[in-house]
């Protein structure tokens, strides 16, 4: 926990100083629970441990912290449902929440991204940060691209 104002208790020293280090364009992964995050991170990332957090109250604070990407089209991905699951029409309503609080957060409509499996745990290794979370949503994992802070902000 961080013992500063105006940094959400939820933020723990190593996600802010993360975030703080993070330029235009990085990403960050917030996990789930059943995300290979220990071996991704043995490509690179930085491994930060925010277990028993779920993903919403984690990006909640974070979106208090991080602009997003307007430079891009998707500057929020998520792992596409593999073809099993999109067959029995599996839903995911967390990534329903994940838009609600991005699109408020950036006050401008944001759209998921959809990133096939093996491609998202590829994107994965050249984040930056990966965060892993105690979410048990399926499919909750979700990849933020950082943006700028303009000189009025």
């Amino acid at each position: 926990m961080v013992v500063l104002k105006n940094i959400p208790s939820i933020i723990s020293p190593e996600l802010l100083y993360a975030l703080a280090q993070m330029g235009h364009g990085d990403e960050i992964v917030l996990a789930d629970a059943n995300f290979p995050s220990s071996s991704i991170c043995k490509s690179g990332p930085i491994l930060i441990r925010a277990d028993g957090n779920d993903i919403p109250g984690l990006l909640k604070a974070i979106l208090t912290l991080l602009p997003l990407d307007t430079y891009v089209d998707q500057p929020a991905v998520v792992m596409q449902l593999v073809d099993s699951d999109a067959q029995r029409q599996l839903k995911t309503p967390v990534w329903e929440i994940y838009k609600e609080m991005l699109t408020e957060a950036e006050c401008r409509q944001i759209e998921l991204g959809k990133v096939e499996r093996f491609k998202f745990y590829d994107r994965a290794r050249t984040a930056f940060a990966v965060v892993a979370t105690g979410e048990k949503a399926l499919y909750g994992n979700l990849i933020l691209k950082k943006g700028v802070i303009s000189s009025s902000q």
